[in-house]
């Protein structure tokens, strides 16, 4: 998520936030609940009462006894500090063995959720491709075909599964991918898209195919922008300005036959939204009598 503070006229430089959640955010006060949900109390006299990003521990205090309150808020503290034991899984009598990572596909799925193992694996990989890169340039090979080697050995590791796994990378992972594609875009002398630009072109690729397909889950979380069978405008001004690609044409609203506005909704042509004609006055060939 991006940052910059500004006063006045002056603004920082953009700085990408990777962890924590944004404040007055829709998702933020759910994944805060999730975060802190084991976070249970300890003892039968206390209760920790929890709301949004809110957290008050009750205790019920006897003799001026306040030993088991004070451990509670300790234990509260410490509570994503401390090393989690969790129950064994079990599948037909047959105990799940527990790992930190996972190869499923060719992504390594981490514990913790961080891509930092599969951002390494990659950047391993990298180098012994560009060997024969480097090598197939002293053959003099033109620009066109070293493109294309590039694309199937090495964009085509780098950019797999992108759409799971870039959007939460680090800026320390994505500078090390980014630097092989920087020394390809050397070795080729030709331009290479960055991996930023691939990962919004995948992510608007996927999310036209979950449109078109009614079946899928993820169908019901994308709704289309409506038009206003009016004027043939879309309701709002303001969105119709974001949405990239469309013209007025002979009377109607023309456009490319599917966009996604920079918002992240849809807009859509439509053959039956027709304008309503400028009337023309008629122009006489006589000249007026007095």
């Amino acid at each position: 998520r991006p940052q910059s503070v500004r006063v006045g006229n002056c603004a920082s430089s953009t700085l990408t936030l990777s962890t924590g959640a944004p404040q007055g955010g829709v998702l933020s006060p759910l994944l805060y609940s999730l975060y802190t949900y084991d976070c249970t109390a300890t003892s039968s006299s206390t209760i920790i009462v929890k709301f949004a990003d809110d957290t008050v521990v009750m205790g019920l205090i006897s003799d001026n006894d306040e030993r088991a309150y004070l451990e509670e808020i300790k234990h509260l503290e410490n509570c994503k500090k401390q090393e989690r034991h969790y129950q064994p899984v079990r599948i037909s009598g047959t105990t799940v063995e527990r790992v930190d990572s996972f190869r499923y596909l060719g992504v390594h799925i981490s514990q913790d959720l961080s891509w930092s193992r599969h951002t390494n694996s990659l950047a391993k990989k990298a180098p012994q491709r560009l060997y024969h890169l480097r090598r197939l340039r002293d053959f003099r090979l033109p620009s066109k075909v070293l493109r294309n080697f590039y694309t199937c050995t090495i964009e085509s590791i780098l950019m797999g599964n992108i759409t799971v796994w870039f959007g939460n990378s680090t800026k320390q992972d994505r500078q090390t991918l980014q630097r092989v594609v920087r020394s390809a875009k050397r070795i080729t002398h030709t331009e290479l898209p960055d991996l930023q630009t691939i990962y919004y072109k995948r992510c608007q690729t996927k999310a036209r195919r979950i449109v078109k397909d009614t079946t899928h889950p993820n169908n019901r979380l994308f709704s289309l922008l409506r038009f206003s069978t009016r004027r043939g405008r879309m309701e709002s001004d303001e969105s119709a300005g974001r949405c990239r690609g469309f013209r007025r044409s002979r009377g109607r609203v023309t456009g490319p036959k599917e966009d996604l506005a920079l918002d992240g909704s849809w807009c859509w042509e439509n053959d039956h939204l027709q304008t309503s004609p400028t009337p023309q006055t008629p122009v006489s060939s006589q000249s007026p009598t007095e």
